[in-house]
């Protein structure tokens, strides 16, 4: 039987819920007492088959890969397509979103009223690692400090050899009580990733200016990545109606981001990403954590009251 584990700021107006023994996933987000996270299928829908839900950690990869079998660091990686803990995209056939997905190898280390921190074993793990030969750990916390959820990954490489960084998050933001279509969004993206049928980077990219993408939801769609954020970090993502914000920020650990929501969604997925789409390919801004170092990586989503 799966268990929730609630944290609250201090004057309960923002509460988080997860499920540390399905993956950590990230099930709720209260505002008020209302929800601000995306329900989708539901937690038994996510558990079966990872369906659409809340706020999913992808790892070891965010997104599709452009094969099921490649080299990477000198090690061959074959993903299984029938594997239990692979996803096949059904539009595509591409491998998405890592491994990791209602994961029961999780284990809580500290909870607490206002935090929460879990660790995963990768290497422990012998079906991961047939899949995915890097071993090491995974620590995730997860912190409600005034009217902001803070959460932070941090991969711990293990002693033998190094760890690529391809991870990300998958938050269905919502803003219950409103139409999609008259949510206001901040989108702080300087460049747009060109992806082929299979919606995998082609190798070019598209320079957008500043403010470009911001505005009204009104009928856009997105499933579009970008490997270059506005500014300096932290970067800042929102959407707002007449009574409330929601602002994702993500540090300089999340140099890259996708942008997610189908033709009437009632959602928007600021998704922030260590790594752009099929990093562990193509090499592009791949980085890698040497034995036995480690990295880390952070965002909050904020909730506004705004009438």
């Amino acid at each position: 039987m799966s268990y929730e584990i609630t944290i609250s700021g201090p004057d309960n107006e923002l509460e988080a819920s997860f499920v540390p023994e399905l993956g950590m996933i990230h099930c709720s987000l209260r505002h008020r007492g209302e929800e601000c996270l995306h329900q989708g299928h539901g937690l038994a829908a996510y558990a079966q088959h990872g369906a659409t839900y809340a706020n999913p950690l992808l790892h070891p990869w965010a997104n599709r890969l452009s094969a099921w079998e490649f080299e990477l660091d000198g090690e061959r990686v074959r993903l299984d397509p029938e594997s239990e803990i692979t996803h096949r995209d059904g539009a595509t056939g591409t491998a998405i979103h890592g491994l990791l997905a209602a994961s029961p190898h999780w284990q809580v280390l500290d909870a607490d009223r206002h935090t929460l921190t879990a660790e995963l074993d990768f290497g422990a793990v012998p079906q991961y690692m047939a899949a995915f030969p890097f071993a090491h750990r995974l620590r995730y916390a997860a912190t409600i400090d005034e009217s902001r959820l803070v959460i932070e990954l941090t991969l711990v490489a293990g002693e033998q050899r190094r760890v690529p960084v391809s991870f990300g998050f998958h938050p269905y933001l919502t803003l219950p009580g409103s139409e999609r279509a008259g949510w206001d969004l901040q989108i702080p993206v300087a460049r747009e990733v060109l992806i082929d049928e299979r919606m995998i980077p082609s190798g070019s990219t598209a320079q957008l200016a500043p403010g470009e993408l911001d505005g009204p939801l009104a009928q856009r769609t997105f499933d579009t990545g970008y490997d270059r954020l506005t500014g300096e970090p932290p970067w800042s993502f929102s959407l707002a109606d007449a009574r409330r914000r929601i602002t994702l920020t993500q540090d300089a650990a999340y140099p890259a981001a996708q942008i997610y929501t189908p033709d009437a969604a009632d959602f928007i997925c600021f998704e922030p990403m260590t790594a752009p789409t099929n990093a562990l390919i193509s090499g592009a801004g791949l980085r890698w954590v040497d034995p036995g170092e480690r990295f880390t990586a952070s965002f909050t989503l904020a909730v506004e009251q705004l009438g």
